[in-house]
């Protein structure tokens, strides 16, 4: 994946180096193989924003007094990590007897309207429907800045987000809406243990300055996100369920039902068809392992297939500054959750291969095979081509799963931001290439040469693990075809700028002393 593609996905939130420490860690690697990155890490913008700016005109706030209107989860949680960033708190409460305990002792816990006399920057920890209740305010809020930190049980609930009511409620006062991507927990726990991002966004910028620069003495980073007509869309953002995991669960659901329908037919069907035999015992476990890791390994393949498209598809133009088609630039971005599902069903196969031998079936089966080699007298039944192929299988197997799991943490933004590129690249390009190519072996010593025995093509179909190649195989293959040196050079001076078309005119001096003019392709 060119380092230059990049730059034709996300021209302007992406600068050239991109930073290695990314959340969206699958197959976003500088391979030869492989072309496009969707860039994105914890200190960029989560909607492709700029973030606010330090500014040398700004005042230190560490030690201002602030207030915070409110004595529920969010607001105890705020006044504690604003309290343990070296403000001074003071918080509005209808029961401030009754609440002070709640609060740290450093916070000042008292009536509402002493809370707002003295502080100008207050945060507003109320549900919208309690916005009302503070009408009675309104003359000492006058001219104070209002942090909206609520958030709706719905998306879009209503016409004007919560920031924009409270606005219109209080017009003497200046709105800036923030924190509420930002749960207690993580404001609880700091930082380190949570979104570092804080999404804010106001009419009046010097209120949103003055909110930023609190937000980075709590250890946060602060995202401007523009007008307070942005604050609908940063309300919206908490109620999203996985909106980034779609399209992905999706595709391992579809291949899940295409593979278990193909083992169910193979396994179970055609035994009870042909033979009349009774095998719907094998549905919940036996059936299901089988189709677990065929998911796994081909997840797996889809996360470095789109890096060889693109590659491809930079070869056959001659140029990185054309953006790739939105289906492959949407594969591209959902690399990291097909990888972790990928990690997820092999984490499962592993768990139901060592739950085979707990089944009764399987006592069963295995009393019944020593019965029938004692009554026809077989005391030696040891194959050594069975034993190695067992042994290679589940070695292959146990490597390809650690892999798989070292790749699915480093994903994590927690230990990616400890990561330079260069380790961050290693491990998610190096080492997830040679978990596709150990998993393929772990493949091909389950088959062995059973491809080649016609009694496993049950109602003349291919054995499953033969359907799986296809896809991995042809990765494989391509990685290969992009490290011949040809390939290889082309494709790099492509992402480092190079176009095909693209000439420079000079003159080079003849013979006879006279110049003559020429013309040679440009690698500028």
């Amino acid at each position: 994946m060119g380092m230059g593609i990049s730059h034709q996905l996300h021209p302007v939130s992406c600068p050239c180096p991109c930073p290695a420490q990314n959340a969206a860690a699958w197959g976003k690697l500088p391979d030869p193989s492989e072309a496009g990155m969707s860039g994105g890490d914890m200190a960029k913008p989560l909607l492709g924003r700029r973030t606010v700016d330090n500014d040398p005109n700004l005042v230190p706030t560490a030690g201002h007094t602030i207030g915070v209107l409110g004595s529920g989860d969010f607001a105890r949680s705020l006044a504690n990590r604003l309290t343990f960033s070296g403000f001074k708190v003071v918080v509005g409460s209808r029961n401030p007897k009754r609440k002070a305990s709640l609060f740290p002792l450093a916070a000042e816990v008292t009536f509402q309207a002493d809370a707002v006399k003295k502080t100008d920057i207050i945060f507003v920890a109320v549900f919208r429907e309690h916005y009302s209740m503070l009408c009675e305010l309104s003359d000492v809020l006058t001219g104070k800045i209002l942090v909206d930190v609520s958030n709706n049980t719905e998306m879009n609930l209503h016409k004007e987000s919560n920031a924009e009511y409270l606005a219109s409620l209080f017009p003497t006062c200046t709105v800036v809406k923030g924190f509420n991507v930002i749960s207690a927990w993580t404001l609880q726990s700091g930082p380190r243990d949570g979104n570092k991002q804080v999404l804010i966004c106001s009419d009046n910028q010097e209120a949103k300055r003055t909110v930023a620069e609190i937000i980075r003495v709590m250890g946060f980073s602060p995202v401007d996100m523009g007008s307070l007509s942005s604050a609908c869309e940063i309300e919206n953002i908490p109620l999203r369920l996985l909106p980034a995991w779609k399209i992905p669960v999706f595709l391992a659901l579809g291949l899940f039902l295409c593979f278990f329908t193909y083992n169910l037919v193979r396994q179970v069907i055609h035994p009870y068809i042909r033979e009349q035999k009774n095998k719907f015992y094998k549905i919940p476990i036996e059936v299901v392992n089988t189709t677990l890791p065929c998911v796994a390994y081909v997840m797996l393949s889809l996360v470095y297939l789109p890096g060889v498209l693109a590659a491809l598809l930079q070869l056959y133009r001659g140029t990185k500054y054309r953006r790739f088609p939105d289906w492959l630039d949407q594969w591209l971005q959902h690399r990291k959750q097909i990888g972790l599902l990928s990690f997820f069903c092999a984490a499962l196969h592993a768990v139901y291969s060592l739950a085979l031998p707990m089944r009764r079936s399987h006592r069963y089966q295995l009393i019944e095979t020593a019965v029938k080699q004692a009554m026809e007298k077989k005391p030696d039944v040891w194959i050594e081509e069975e034993v190695w192929r067992m042994e290679m299988y589940i070695s292959f197997g146990i490597i390809a799963l650690g892999l798989l799991s070292l790749l699915a943490i480093t994903s994590l933004p927690s230990i990616a931001n400890s990561l330079n590129w260069r380790e961050f690249s290693f491990v998610q390009s190096t080492l997830g290439f040679i978990a596709l190519v150990i998993s393929t072996l772990h493949t091909l010593t389950y088959g062995w040469t059973r491809a080649f025995d016609e009694n496993q093509y049950k109602f003349y179909l291919p054995p499953t693990y033969t359907l799986t190649l296809l896809v991995p195989c042809t990765v494989i293959l391509a990685k290969v075809f992009f490290l011949l040196p040809c390939v290889r050079q082309r494709l790099l001076r492509i992402r480092r700028g190079w176009e095909k078309g693209r000439y420079v005119k000079f003159t080079l001096p003849s013979a006879t002393g006279e110049f003559s003019s020429g013309e040679t392709s440009s690698n500028v």
